[in-house]
């Protein structure tokens, strides 16, 4: 399982930025893809993910708002938008993907595989 995510840069508050996760066919129609971020010396935490099955989308409350996750079925790719970022949103972000349930959807362990992580970093 490959995943691969790149976008990340340095970009003023308030700015836009695009993240992409791109992975093989095989893995795009089997697992469910999501994003996670770590700032330095924190947790990996939860950012958003959306649903392999029925599309929907689950975020972090505090992204809601402000960023838009989407599958593109046609280049098995999962896109976060971020809009009007925050120097809090810095962190290393990272695509993972797994079978997470609902309660789960959350969790890193629910998702087995990861991508290499691509840095944002917001300034003030």
């Amino acid at each position: 399982v490959q995943l691969q995510a790149f976008g990340g840069g340095l970009v003023q508050a308030g700015g836009p930025l695009r993240l992409s996760c791109t992975a093989s066919r095989d893995t795009f129609n089997t697992y469910t893809l999501g994003w996670f971020r770590q700032a330095s010396g924190k947790e990996r935490e939860f950012v958003a993910v959306i649903a392999r099955s029925n599309m929907r989308p689950y975020y972090d409350d505090s992204v809601k708002g402000r960023f838009t996750i989407s599958r593109d079925n046609a280049k098995n790719t999962v896109n976060l938008q971020m809009n009007n970022l925050k120097p809090e949103d810095t962190a290393v972000y990272y695509c993972g993907a797994g079978r997470p349930i609902i309660s789960t959807v959350s969790r890193p362990e629910a998702y087995y595989y990861w991508g290499q992580g691509t840095l944002v970093t917001v300034s003030s």
